[in-house]
């Protein structure tokens, strides 16, 4: 796949989020940029991919959020911890957009834990 076809498919998946969603999705997003601005985009399985060194966080949209995967096994206790009510399961999270109690240093400890050494 060439590097306009890509571009064009990230931005054709980041356009139709839903609005809520796409709002979670901007913030986590400007999150990542500010701890990793050498992360690579991609897509991989449907979703979007960040790929930092050997680190990477997959971000999937759904209509009511996001979902996002990707860190060691145990990195993301302390984002969870402080959440309890939100969906998780093996190496997931949900992120719902109405969630409007995640703060974007709650957002930072989840990015640190995926896409850090």
């Amino acid at each position: 796949m060439d590097d306009d076809v890509r571009q064009e498919a990230l931005q054709a998946y980041i356009t139709g989020m839903a609005p809520g969603t796409r709002s979670v999705f901007d913030r986590l997003e400007r999150i990542i940029r500010e701890e990793r601005a050498d992360a690579v985009t991609d897509m991989s399985y449907g979703m979007l991919r960040y790929r930092a060194r050997d680190r990477r966080l997959l971000v999937g949209a759904w209509k009511h959020g996001l979902s996002v995967y990707g860190w060691p096994q145990g990195r993301e206790v302390d984002f969870v911890t402080r959440h309890p009510a939100l969906k998780t399961s093996k190496g997931t999270i949900r992120l719902p957009s109405a969630a409007t109690d995640i703060t974007d240093d709650d957002l930072r400890v989840l990015v640190r834990a995926a896409l850090t050494d």
